[in-house]
């Protein structure tokens, strides 16, 4: 949808927001942040053997999934035109990926873990992450392992390593021809690489994974100019040719500066394919007692100080919708399932944990696997959508215990965006579970929000201000719990008990013989989102075509 140009009153803001599921591009207004025009491409999800989850390159695995690209950047039509934009890359991810939900990494994982002291973890104490398929230094070690390319190209010094937002950074500012190789610290603190409290690439880190610091990019803050758009001519987006690109950030940071969580305390719920939480603890890094993440929030220019945030994070949110439609096809689209939720208003005592991948916050217990049970001869599909609803609900309740014990203030209400936040039914259920009030902004998208927000309010842009007195005000919908608390503690230790029982289902397999395509390989962190290795192939390096 193109807006008019009597809509356009002051300079406008691109972001660009990848999921794991679908590639969006946005287009804001900077001195209103009204969201002007927008667009939305779906990714093809493939899952070739147990454990696996990836996503295939189209053509060549360098072309860095550029369909999706190509349709973003048409969507804005004449939005783009002749208008000043300032790009901001957010979490665009390439098809050639292997999607952090992936656990073809455990036995690394358990490898790497026995080389931890068990009384002194200093993964943890220095970068704030478990040790866990989810990030993407294990997966890097994992290519390095077993991907004979990744091997030689990395020896012969021909490959470069980094999150998808520094790919996207060297691209689009010249790629061979002078691109700039750097992320942003939010993205940086995801690798396992990165010591979040000096900001800096890790040398023990490094060598405790095995990767040569030379191949990581510099590390920048979340807002300032990296470099100015040099765009193929066969993408059509001359507009676009010399835009800054200045600002970067993971989708959790992104979401909590959308929310405008700029306060110690503050906190936001994402729903996306994933659920993740994250609060404000201002320039102090707290650690989890309870398993949570303590994790870079932003660091919004040069000179400007660093944030923190505890967060927790839960492997399958919208995910479960997608299986739902695709693996049992109880559904046509993911919108269906408020339909058949409403039609029966319970589950009727059927209780789905969704751990296709082993369960996250606050568990971190890899062997785990989805089940589904309380199931009776009345069960049907609708009941088994409501239970599905649920289980993101009573997901989002374990991690927010978790953050009330760690931070010792329980939160008032909850502030929720993502795609799964136009659901009711889910909306309500989560009041419900959770007994306190969910407020959920009327414009849903605060992840591309903050991301534009940050690459407008950078040094030498300066077209968005992030000063109190000039933000937006937002317009919210509250959903207010609507059972008594004895009802919703029922429902809760039931869920506990279903938990319980998906554990222990798997134990850890050899690695399969062989050279794995590399297509298959390439790892896609969700930081999310953000955790993601990419291999730059070597005539791309070179230059030679």
């Amino acid at each position: 949808m193109a807006a008019s140009k009597k809509a356009v009153l002051g300079p406008l803001v691109g972001a660009v927001d990848q999921g794991t599921s679908s590639t969006r591009f946005l287009v804001f207004n900077s001195k209103t942040a009204e969201l002007l025009s927008h667009h939305q491409v779906e990714i093809k999800q493939e899952f070739p053997r147990e454990g696996y989850w990836c996503q295939q390159p189209e053509g060549n695995h360098c072309s860095l999934g550029q369909d999706n690209w190509r349709a973003s950047l048409q969507c804005c039509g004449s939005s783009v035109e002749n208008i000043n934009i300032i790009l901001n890359l957010q979490q665009f991810y390439s098809k050639a990926t292997q999607v952090w939900l992936d656990l073809r990494t455990q036995s690394t994982v358990e490898s790497l873990s026995k080389r931890i002291p068990g009384n002194n973890n200093f993964v943890k104490s220095k970068t704030g992450l478990p040790l866990s398929t989810y990030f993407s230094a294990v997966k890097l070690r994992w290519l390095l392992d077993n991907v004979r390319k990744v091997q030689k190209a990395v020896e012969e010094k021909r490959a470069l390593f980094g999150t998808i937002d520094s790919w996207l950074i060297w691209s689009l500012t010249g790629g061979v021809n002078g691109g700039v190789h750097c992320t942003d610290v939010t993205n940086a603190s995801r690798t396992m690489l990165f010591n979040i409290h000096s900001l800096e690439w890790d040398k023990q880190l490094c060598e405790f994974f095995g990767i040569p610091m030379e191949i990581l990019p510099n590390v920048r803050s979340s807002s300032e100019i990296y470099g100015l758009m040099k765009i193929s001519h066969s993408l059509k987006a001359g507009a676009l040719e010399g835009v800054p690109i200045s600002g970067c950030l993971g989708d959790q940071s992104a979401a909590l500066v959308g929310q405008m969580c700029f306060q110690i305390g503050q906190a936001k719920n994402t729903y996306g394919t994933g659920c993740f939480l994250l609060c404000n603890t201002g320039h102090k890094c707290v650690f989890s007692d309870h398993g949570l993440l303590t994790t870079v929030a932003y660091k919004l220019g040069r000179d400007k100080p660093v944030y923190y945030a505890l967060e927790g994070s839960v492997a399958i949110a919208g995910a479960v919708i997608r299986w739902l439609r695709d693996n049992l096809g109880i559904i046509k689209t993911s919108e269906e399932i408020e339909k058949l939720a409403k039609e029966v208003g319970t589950s009727y005592g059927c209780y789905f944990v969704p751990a296709f991948s082993g369960l996250y916050a606050p568990y971190w217990e890899p062997s785990a696997r989805g089940i589904i049970c309380g199931l009776t001869q009345f069960t049907n599909k609708c009941h088994i959508a409501f239970a599905a609803l649920e289980a993101v609900c009573f997901q989002t309740r374990e991690i927010l215990d978790a953050m009330n014990r760690d931070c010792g203030i329980p939160l008032s209400h909850l502030q929720v965006d993502g795609g799964m936040t136009s659901n009711k039914i889910l909306m309500q259920l989560q009041a419900d579970i959770l007994y306190i009030p969910v407020v959920k902004p009327s414009m849903p998208e605060t992840t591309a929000l903050g991301a534009a927000m940050a690459a407008g309010a950078a040094e030498g842009v300066g077209v968005w201000s992030l000063e109190p007195e000039d933000l937006s005000a937002v317009t919210m919908e509250r959903f207010e719990p609507q059972i008594n608390a004895e009802e919703s503690e029922i429902r809760y230790s039931t869920w506990k008990k279903a938990v319980m029982k998906s554990m222990g289902w798997v134990t850890t397999q050899s690695p399969e013989s062989g050279d794995p395509s590399i297509f298959c390989s390439l790892p896609l962190g969700f930081f999310i989102v953000s955790s993601m290795v990419m291999l730059i192939g070597a005539r791309y390096i070179s230059g030679i075509p």
